[in-house]
């Protein structure tokens, strides 16, 4: 029996990889005869870059930038050879043809520079939070002579249009006085009269990782759909959405690139950064899903799987629409694979035939016992149902 296992995070409680190693062990000794094909997935956000680093046997660099809120955050990015990432997923990286077979990409991940989960909830504010680390990232990524940086932009504390990684990256913001206006951060855009500078032309290709559609403003926009998350207060949205556009057009006349960049699909992505490295950076979006599944050679692996085991922290009606554990399991059913899927809660009305769920969380156990538990409560419902 082969078994492929790909989880994505217990959100608060386990990583990906975690959470795949817990199923494994519990599954060895229980079948000590199976074989197991661990796949830990990401999704843009926490783990995005360790794990396809890892993946693809490249090395993680560590390094201390710059955190959402200014204080110092030790952060880091993998470096990945190209000729080691499968081929279907260096045609969806969409490089130059002049890039060398011989190169080295870059993989950041943004929340671990610019994340929500490295803030207390007393802290999260996107007046406040700033992408400046993100920036340093991609600039220390570039010394290293990579060929193409790949971002990964899930689990933001930001809203500040990516400002802070363009001022990271020689793009400023000015006040009357000709000072720079640093961090640029929302609280101090009021300040800001014009931009210098710009982002140096040989910077390496980026690619982002994302698969949100949402403009830069609007009902659908940044601040509107994931500012309540960061700590915006409801009475701030129409303000910070008036700030936003006068920056967001600025940057775009400053650059050269057209008005409409603020209506872009995708614009709107941790809290707009999509939209400022596409203007400053001329970075090109990609489908998140669909690249990791081409990294992590899923298609092959669920295959080659007799049983598919699959899991995240909440499995619900949008885990069935199409990504991450949702999308595993509906590949996997589509080629007669059995699936078995583990979350902390299930709330999904109508599975498709051959789906079986499986809650570990007891009814009634309080929420932060049952991420204390999470390890423990995994383990036990892949023993009693596997």
């Amino acid at each position: 029996m082969r078994v492929l296992i790909a989880c994505d995070k217990f959100k608060d409680a386990l990583t990906a990889p975690q959470a795949c190693g817990i199923i494994a062990d519990a599954l060895q000794v229980a079948h000590p005869d199976w074989t197991m094909d661990v796949c830990p997935l990401a999704d843009g956000g926490e783990g995005f870059a360790d794990i396809l680093t890892r993946a693809a046997g490249g090395r993680i660099v560590a390094l201390t930038v710059t955190g959402p809120r200014g204080t110092p955050q030790p952060a880091g990015f993998g470096l990945v050879a190209l000729e080691r990432i499968p081929a279907a997923a260096r045609a969806r990286l969409n490089l130059p043809a002049a890039v060398p077979a011989d190169a080295t990409v870059a993989v950041i991940e943004m929340a671990t520079a610019s994340g929500l989960a490295l803030l207390a909830p007393e802290d999260r504010d996107p007046w406040h939070t700033t992408t400046t680390g993100t920036g340093e990232l991609v600039r220390a990524a570039a010394s290293h002579g990579v060929a193409a940086i790949l971002l990964g932009v899930g689990g933001s504390a930001t809203n500040d249009l990516g400002l802070g990684a363009l001022d990271a990256l020689g793009l400023h913001c000015s006040n009357q006085h000709g000072e720079t206006v640093r961090p640029p951060v929302p609280a101090r855009w009021a300040e800001v009269t014009r931009l210098i500078g710009k982002v140096d032309p040989r910077l390496p290709p980026i690619r982002i990782a994302c698969d949100v559609t949402n403009p830069l403003l609007g009902p659908r926009g940044a601040a509107a759909v994931y500012g309540p998350q960061k700590g915006l207060r409801p009475g701030d949205l129409t303000r910070l959405d008036s700030l936003g556009a006068r920056l967001g057009l600025m940057l775009c006349h400053h650059c050269g690139q057209p008005d409409t960049t603020l209506e872009a699909p995708g614009a709107g992505a941790a809290g707009g950064i999509a939209f400022g490295l596409m203007v400053g950076a001329g970075a090109q979006l990609l489908p998140g899903v669909d690249l990791v599944e081409a990294w992590l050679d899923l298609g092959a692996r669920l295959a080659g799987a007799d049983l598919v085991i699959t899991g995240e922290g909440r499995f619900d009606e949008s885990s069935l629409s199409g990504k991450g554990p949702g999308a595993v399991a509906a590949r996997a059913l589509a080629l007669g694979k059995p699936v078995q899927v583990f979350a902390g809660q299930i709330r999904a009305d109508q599975p498709p035939p051959g789906l079986r769920l499986h809650a570990i969380t007891p009814p009634g156990l309080p929420l932060a016992d049952a991420l204390k538990a999470a390890p423990d409560l995994l383990a036990a419902s892949v023993r009693q149902h596997c």
